[in-house]
């Protein structure tokens, strides 16, 4: 065979790129607990899927014209298929990172994943266990240069048009820890993951303060505190798990569909439990993901970010196999009240559903804005009203379920009512600029201090005005569109859904401002 000798060195050349840093620098990643960057694919990808491009791509060292060794670039890149679709991956390989001269980056092959991805509308997920900037490279180039953020045109692009997921799998700074940053869905491993933006050796040198890297940027500061990270998770495995899962809900891009799943969960399933899951003492919280879970398709939630802004719970669910994005307030939570955290997620995750195309059901109980000096403090009007906003701009068919309260502008934010919207409540319902027990006080205070006994008089107006609260009043003046049997509201969403399905056709790739980080 003529090209016989050229095609053993491709597969030798093959060999030694997929060989990573090495059997050492591999055990040595192994005894950390930690996966490869090729076992963590092959964990993501539907098996045999993985087309990978550039395994040849590193550092040769040659004698005699023969390569006496290889150092193959730290980072894997391909196309793998996830359910079925296609999706670019890439991966920082830790094994590689500390080799001589494998930081080589003549091509730069996370660029052309990120490339890749937007060209061919395809989602990327990056699995990212590196940091960015490396100070030896002063001296390998001999000279400083000035920064510039690689290929940030294309990562501002591909958020407002393929879904972008990142997974921290160790320690992760400068660049990569703002790609954790510019997705739609992030998760880290507990103990194992951290992300900064410059880690403990220049906080200790910059700020005379010792620290570790998971006091730094663990989880319980990025997942629990900032909201940088959504999720968090207990191993590898349960990451990719979650990424398999996140992916599921959104089209490939969008200019796609979102896919509809058969259901064999009764459209007209109707749960007695629904009856009962309000208190009557509205004093008392109540389980808003056990309620979100009766009436949506059995074991179809998905939630993210549920230990930051814990007054709102975000979640993807099903409806009659339908993907959609769930709001509910958590009155376990400062009574599900909105602070400043629960405000910023409700406005990346409005604007995560308005991207893709993911009609938006709200479970409202909303008492109003979080009050009190730390509450002004944290800027809770200011991200309140973008969190708002962001439900005025969207363009998703939209239904409100009203289960107890509607209070003040807050309140008034659980729908654009500037546009025909699928609005029902339950009898549990209440609603105003103000809860009678907390507004009597403000609005008749010169009457109340003035009475022979305040503290009866006040009594008699809170009475005489709670008598006119009764939704059924509301009704009367067709300030509510319908009320119903809390039973019946599965039956009813899955009406809804189905008619406002026939929308989704005409937003396909026209949302007009894209999605920011």
């Amino acid at each position: 065979m003529v090209w016989e000798p050229e095609i053993e060195e491709l597969e030798r050349r093959r060999a030694l790129g997929r060989g990573l840093g090495g059997e050492d620098r591999i055990q040595q990643q192994h005894d950390a607990g930690k996966l490869t960057v090729r076992e963590r694919i092959d964990l993501l990808a539907d098996p045999g899927t993985f087309r990978e491009f550039g395994v040849m791509a590193g550092t040769a060292e040659y004698e005699d014209n023969e390569i006496a060794a290889f150092y193959p670039q730290p980072f894997v890149t391909g196309i793998i298929q996830v359910d079925g679709r296609e999706v670019v991956v890439g991966g920082g390989d830790y094994t590689s990172r500390g080799a001589p001269r494998a930081n080589d980056r003549s091509v730069n092959k996370s660029t052309y994943a990120e490339q890749m991805a937007l060209d061919l509308s395809l989602p990327i997920v990056r699995l990212i266990d590196a940091f960015g900037a490396d100070i030896r490279a002063i001296e390998s180039i001999g000279r400083t240069y000035i920064p510039a953020n690689p290929n940030f045109e294309v990562v501002a692009r591909q958020i407002s048009e393929v879904p972008v997921v990142s997974v921290a799998l160790g320690a992760v700074a400068g660049w990569p820890a703002a790609q954790m940053a510019a997705s739609h869905f992030s998760v880290m491993v507990r103990e194992m993951s951290q992300v900064f933006a410059a880690g403990p050796p220049v906080v200790e040198r910059a700020l005379g303060m010792p620290i570790t890297k998971e006091e730094l940027g663990g989880y319980l500061v990025h997942a629990r505190q900032s909201g940088l990270v959504d999720n968090d998770v207990a191993d590898e495995a349960e990451a990719l798990t979650q990424v398999r899962r996140f992916l599921s809900y959104l089209p490939t891009n969008v200019w796609e569909a979102p896919l509809v799943l058969p259901c064999d969960d009764p459209a007209d399933r109707r749960e007695a439990e629904l009856l009962s899951l309000i208190p009557r003492d509205r004093r008392r919280p109540y389980d808003a993901r056990k309620m979100v879970a009766l009436i949506m398709d059995r074991d179809s939630t998905f939630e993210l970010g549920r230990y930051f802004g814990r007054s709102l719970v975000t979640m993807f669910a099903r409806l009659d196999g339908h993907p959609v994005g769930v709001l509910a307030n958590d009155p376990r939570q400062y009574g599900g009240s909105m602070d400043a955290a629960a405000a910023q997620k409700m406005e990346k995750f409005v604007d995560l559903c308005d991207t893709f195309h993911l009609p938006v059901i709200n479970f409202v109980d909303q008492p109003g804005f979080m009050v009190g000096p730390e509450s002004e403090a944290s800027g809770t009007l200011k991200h309140g009203v973008r969190a708002i906003a962001a439900v005025y701009a969207s363009s998703v068919p939209w239904a409100s379920v009203i289960v107890r309260r509607v209070y003040g502008v807050a309140g008034a934010g659980h729908q654009d009512h500037s546009r025909t919207n699928f609005r029902i409540a339950w009898p549990s319902g209440e609603w105003g600029s103000l809860p009678i027990e907390g507004g009597v006080m403000a609005a008749y205070r010169r009457q109340i201090e003035s009475a022979e006994d305040p503290q009866a008089a006040r009594a008699e107006i809170e009475e005489r005005l709670i008598a006119l609260r009764s939704p059924f009043r509301t009704a009367e003046a067709f300030n509510i569109e319908d009320i119903i049997d809390p039973r019946e509201t599965r039956p009813e969403l899955v009406r809804w859904v189905r008619l406002s399905w026939k929308k989704i056709p005409s937003l396909l790739g026209k949302r007009g401002r894209g999605m920011r980080p």
